[in-house]
């Protein structure tokens, strides 16, 4: 049980919780970013599930096949998550065991498999029922489909040539449905469509549904949430999954089982990635690990923030159209984060000057609305580059002793 979940001590907790029949109806796992919390909500949706009751991730039941391939009608998968990045480390694991002959193939296949699927999963037409995209949605989805079934369990696998056309053609159309239609916050129109789902019985075993990034959520979704928590059907189980818990609100934390997911060491971490991923050679992060994968090198990244942010300060205009190239156009969203991320860290410097840290919360509160403004209201990131420039600009003006603090 849970052995997919790699050097995390909750996972004897859970399975502590399912073995004595303990576990609740509605879970919160809270944790850092890569701790392991959806790899043990989908683990979870897969015991519970089990026809064999065996427990065990390698069972050969119809159930657990299903949930291991991530194919499972029984699981809603919700919420934004950057999902490019697993996606491409597990394309490159997938493709060296091919070459390689390697023991893992077989893990590595899965491995690819879902890391495309957990992000196919958020478009499910239960959740996008009514939705104006969903007609170019279902375009992207079939294609995707089509293309996964070649490279699926129990079929052979192709040539390697026409299996690597394959991965890199699932790569790109997953870039494009994450970058096109994934919503940064979960629309309220999404939860309606799982509550009626969640009240349909089910003839094979639990529902379970899975709230990715639950923190993220607009105030109309978290009380929708808030209602089918207080009432939820006897044959499904929530998890939400959160990297912040304090960003919960208090009544839906009272509602919910706490499992906290442990930081990892840097020597676990490594671990994780020898085991999943097979790279030996690689001594970061798991997320330094991924983000090796990004088309743009995050040092570059940074010092395009770094221009902006100093040009800021020194009353020059920065060419945003050119930043936004050589950023990639920040496709995946990853790279903006990183970049919105860095402006926010400038600011930390202001904190130990007279009206300093007022200065830094202004300006901390345009950086967020400008990535509000791409990610949730669809403006590119040109336009609303060129709107921070101009708001922090103005800005500048009323605390240019204190921006100067913060100047390289």
């Amino acid at each position: 049980m849970y052995e997919n979940l790699v050097n995390q001590p909750v996972s004897k907790d859970l399975s502590s919780d399912i073995k004595n029949k303990r576990l609740p109806g509605s879970l919160l796992f809270s944790g850092a970013e890569a701790s392991g919390k959806l790899t043990a909500a989908l683990e979870t949706a897969r015991i519970l599930s089990c026809h064999e009751k065996s427990k065990t991730f390698n069972c050969t039941c119809p159930s657990c096949l299903q949930h291991k391939s991530l194919t499972c009608s029984n699981v809603l998968l919700l919420g934004p998550r950057d999902c490019f990045l697993e996606i491409s480390s597990a394309k490159k694991t997938f493709l060296n065991s091919v070459t390689q002959n390697a023991s893992y193939l077989t893990a590595a296949r899965y491995l690819f498999l879902r890391s495309i699927r957990k992000l196919t999963l958020r478009f499910s037409d239960i959740l996008w029922q009514g939705d104006r995209d969903l007609n170019k949605i279902g375009s992207i989805i079939l294609d995707i489909n089509e293309n996964l079934e070649k490279i699926d369990f129990p079929r052979e696998l192709p040539p390697f040539d026409e299996l690597e056309k394959i991965c890199e053609s699932l790569v790109k159309k997953a870039l494009d449905l994450e970058t096109d239609y994934l919503y940064d916050s979960i629309p309220v129109s999404q939860i309606r469509n799982m509550e009626v789902w969640a009240h349909i019985k089910s003839e094979d075993g639990k529902k379970t549904i899975i709230i990715e990034n639950a923190d993220r959520m607009q105030a109309s979704v978290r009380n929708a949430l808030l209602k089918i928590l207080e009432e939820p059907p006897a044959d499904c189980v929530f998890i939400l999954l959160t990297n912040n818990r304090n960003a919960i609100m208090q009544t839906i934390l009272s509602r919910v089982r706490t499992y906290n997911f442990m930081s990892r060491s840097l020597e676990k971490q490594k671990d994780v990635i020898t085991r999943v991923f097979h790279n030996e050679v690689f001594s970061g992060s798991i997320n330094d690990y991924l983000l090796t994968f990004l088309p743009v090198k995050p040092e570059e990244i940074k010092a395009q923030s770094d221009l902006f942010f100093d040009s800021i300060v020194n009353h020059n205009l920065p060419n945003i159209s050119d930043l936004v190239k050589k950023c990639g156009a920040f496709n995946p969203r990853v790279e903006l984060r990183l970049f919105l991320e860095n402006l926010i860290l400038r600011t930390r410097a202001m904190n130990s000057t007279p009206n300093g840290s007022e200065a830094a919360f202004e300006f901390t509160s345009l950086v967020r609305s400008c990535s509000d403004n791409i990610m949730l209201y669809n403006q590119t990131p040109q336009g609303a580059l060129e709107l921070l420039l101009r708001d922090a600009a103005a800005l500048n003006k009323n605390y240019g002793d204190i921006f100067k603090c913060a100047a390289m």
